[in-house]
């Protein structure tokens, strides 16, 4: 058995990504959002995504239309009643994920895997919300989803080894190179890069360097291809933010503690390029 159909719970960034990754590899994608301008949104990137590598000569014209035929979009879950799979790519919010997930559950048919593309949310608690919770696995990409190779396959304590074969090998036919990771907070890559960018938040409130300074720090000393500031405006502070929340409810420990400026920055709307205003402009 192989996937041949994805749906894909949001037409954000890593949505969309996602969406961009499935249809090359020849894979069918229904992209559902709240919104009719949210999905039209979401396909305009991944058109314009193409067309740059088109014009890096790593795509043909007619590659990208057959990719963007392969994609239909919709506002309605029950779109995805042809779909093998589920990934839900929403917000970095347990509830609204819990509601997502209650929603799917009772539209899905019981052999569909549903996949989170979480960063930091318990996936065994996660899988509690829906009927077959042996059926559900995380499956973390990482942004930008076209480019990066590594994909985090998450099992959860009810996730069975068959939902894991199978979304192991639907990632390297996406050409990723997945790694099984444990259920746990941040699992593995976001547990030691988002502290670490946390840190580099107070490193900026303490006035030891400037934004540019920092980031050419880590990426002169440490061999980094982005600094971290950078890397957060790309993320989304807001993601950064949560995700830390995560880590210092969970743990308990100090060392998790959110940066009061990067909490300052959401909550004035600063989260990066998305928004065009972060640690820098854009």
């Amino acid at each position: 058995m192989s996937i041949q159909s994805v749906g894909i719970i949001g037409a954000g960034t890593m949505g969309n990504g996602i969406a961009q990754a499935c249809a090359v590899s020849g894979l069918n994608v229904v992209m559902v959002d709240i919104s009719d301008a949210a999905v039209q949104k979401g396909l305009n990137t991944i058109s314009g995504s193409l067309d740059r590598l088109i014009k890096k000569e790593k795509m043909t014209e007619a590659e990208k239309s057959a990719a963007m035929a392969r994609i239909q979009t919709s506002t309605d879950y029950s779109s995805f009643t042809s779909c093998g799979m589920v990934i839900e790519a929403a917000t970095e919010n347990y509830d609204l994920k819990v509601k997502i997930l209650k929603q799917l559950d009772g539209i899905v048919s019981k052999d569909v895997i549903i996949a989170t593309n979480t960063s930091s949310i318990s996936i065994t608690q996660l899988a509690a919300q829906i009927s077959l919770p042996e059926r559900f696995i995380g499956m973390h990409f990482f942004n930008p989803v076209p480019m990066m190779a590594l994909v985090e396959i998450i099992r959860g304590l009810q996730t069975n080894d068959a939902t894991h074969a199978l979304v192991q090998d639907m990632a390297k036919a996406l050409g990723k190179e997945p790694i099984t990771v444990t259920n746990a907070p941040g699992f593995v890559v976001n547990r030691i890069l988002i502290p670490m960018i946390n840190e580099a938040f107070f490193v900026l409130a303490e006035g030891i360097a400037t934004p540019e300074d920092i980031d050419a720090g880590m990426k002169l000393g440490c061999n980094h291809p982005i600094g971290p500031l950078a890397l957060a405006d790309m993320i989304g502070l807001d993601t950064c933010l949560a995700v830390m929340e995560v880590y210092f409810n969970n743990f308990n420990d100090s060392k998790y503690r959110p940066c009061p400026l990067l909490r300052e920055m959401v909550a004035a709307g600063y989260l990066g390029r998305k928004t065009n205003k972060g640690v820098y402009s854009y």
